[in-house]
């Protein structure tokens, strides 16, 4: 049996992963995401990471520093926004910003990584987990450009300009089909389950499991907690029924538009209006003016 009493990744990060003893549970993630160990050197203020109680359940984000000087922005979305893309660029587009002095040259640009949970069918594919790079490609010879030889002694060792541009990650949380096939999915598996199985290896999970526990909250934190959970559900529940409605409608209109055709047809065939109302439910005075 795994742990199933664990609190959600989002709340652990507005509330629990700031604390330096706590970094080991992030970098654990995020080394299983990029195939590299990343090392947290600390957690940036920023106004994305202001505590907004008034944000109930839709995202909760955190911007961190690695050890290399580089800027990580993990996100956790849980309700449809069409427009995510966009907002991906402009997190790092401000990151960029945020983080060079007026007067620096443009070597100070930190590398910017975005990654982001989404709890809901972002763009369109079948995969659960993507990873987007700027790479340039030659318009005739499709080659790809590559940074010169003195670029890459100045820029340590960086050898594309896709190794300066930001990279995106997205984990499409609800379509991944709770398999754990290697230790990234073990991840995965936590965000959509809240659960760690006993077997589970991947870096940073043995410490969440000790640190996400519910049972370590404060009674007062546990009651937010709770709000936090009715909240998602609430959302989730809303926006089931909108879409429920939506669905209704359509199916709706398509049986008044399949009604007027029969309609139609019925008295160009000479049909009595009273006949033609019978099948089709529209009222004599409407089938009149047809």
């Amino acid at each position: 049996m795994g742990n199933r009493n664990l609190i959600r990744f989002d709340w652990a990060m507005k509330r629990l992963l700031r604390n330096k003893a706590d970094y080991s549970v992030l970098e654990g993630f995020l080394s299983e995401l990029m195939k590299e160990d990343i090392k947290i050197e600390s957690i940036l203020e920023s106004e994305s990471n202001q505590q907004i109680e008034i944000d109930k359940y839709n995202r909760v984000d955190i911007l961190v520093k690695n050890e290399n000087g580089e800027l990580v922005i993990i996100e956790v979305q849980n309700q449809l926004e069409h427009d995510y893309f966009q907002r991906m660029i402009y997190g790092t587009s401000k990151a960029v910003t945020e983080y060079i002095t007026v007067g620096d040259s443009y070597k100070q640009v930190k590398k910017v990584y975005s990654v982001n949970i989404v709890y809901f069918d972002l763009g369109q594919g079948e995969d659960y987990v993507y990873h987007g790079r700027t790479h340039f490609e030659g318009i005739h010879q499709k080659d790809v450009l590559e940074l010169s030889a003195k670029q890459k002694m100045l820029l340590g060792g960086k050898t594309t300009p896709s190794d300066l541009f930001p990279e995106y990650y997205v984990v499409k949380v609800n379509q991944f089909d709770d398999i754990a096939r290697d230790t990234l999915d073990e991840w995965i598996y936590y965000f959509k389950n809240n659960e760690i199985k006993e077997d589970f290896k991947a870096k940073g999970l043995l410490q969440a499991k000790e640190i996400l526990r519910v049972d370590n909250l404060s009674a007062d934190e546990q009651a937010k907690y709770k709000i936090h959970l009715k909240n998602l559900r609430d959302e989730a529940s809303r926006l089931f029924t909108l879409k429920a409605e939506a669905e209704f409608k359509v199916r709706e209109d398509e049986a008044r538009k399949k009604a007027l055709e029969i309609a139609i047809e019925s008295k160009k065939e000479g049909i009595s209006l009273t006949t033609i109302s019978k099948i089709t439910g529209i009222p004599v005075e409407d089938l009149e003016k047809l």
